[in-house]
């Protein structure tokens, strides 16, 4: 039996498969979600993800490209500040944001390996210190750029609460009361465990 046509079959899904991947950026910060039983599942397409980190910073993350480039323009005009194509195609390909706004321009002429190595401070929330409520414009223009995109919340297992408080209060001043919580797998309990 010739082998052939197979063997180009195999390289052809390979070549598909290589070509058609999306990779993602290395996220700034690594979270260990809590576990839960839960099998819901989040569609893949547009998704909004707000992160919190077990120190308590916040960063923000829209996970489609074209919407990414339109939230950096409302930012902008929110803002005031103009950013440049390179700027543009820099955060639209970049990972989770969590700079200041009157410090993103200057991170996003940085380089990728320099933005890579950068500790971000985190978004501002808490208005009690003096300073605005920024994830609530990040919000707000993320809604505006992908109006369907499901919201969800990626807390670190050992995160003080008030910073996720914080998160969820912005989001309810902003009349968004539907979002998720992202959680690792954890079997389901058996009847024996419940018996116990």
């Amino acid at each position: 039996m010739d082998m052939t046509p197979m063997v180009d079959m195999a390289f052809l899904l390979v070549t598909f498969f290589i070509l058609t991947t999306k990779f993602r950026p290395d996220e700034p910060v690594q979270v260990v979600t809590p576990s839960s039983t839960s099998t819901i599942t989040i569609d893949s397409g547009k998704i909004i993800t707000i992160t919190v980190a077990n120190d308590g910073r916040i960063f923000f993350d829209l996970n489609n490209q074209n919407a990414r480039k339109d939230l950096i323009e409302r930012m902008g005009v929110t803002y005031g500040i103009s950013f440049s194509d390179d700027e543009k195609a820099a955060f639209a390909t970049g990972a989770s944001i969590g700079m200041h706004m009157d410090k993103l321009k200057s991170f996003l002429d940085l380089s990728p390996e320099d933005r890579k190595n950068f500790t971000q401070p985190g978004i501002a929330v808490d208005t009690t210190m003096g300073l605005s409520n920024e994830l609530g414009y990040w919000y707000m223009n993320a809604h505006a750029a992908a109006p369907r995109a499901p919201i969800v919340i990626k807390g670190d297992a050992t995160t003080n609460y008030l910073p996720v408080k914080n998160v969820i209060r912005t989001l309810q001043d902003r009349k968004q009361l539907r979002f998720g919580l992202i959680t690792s797998d954890e079997a389901e309990p058996t009847a024996s465990k419940l018996t116990q």
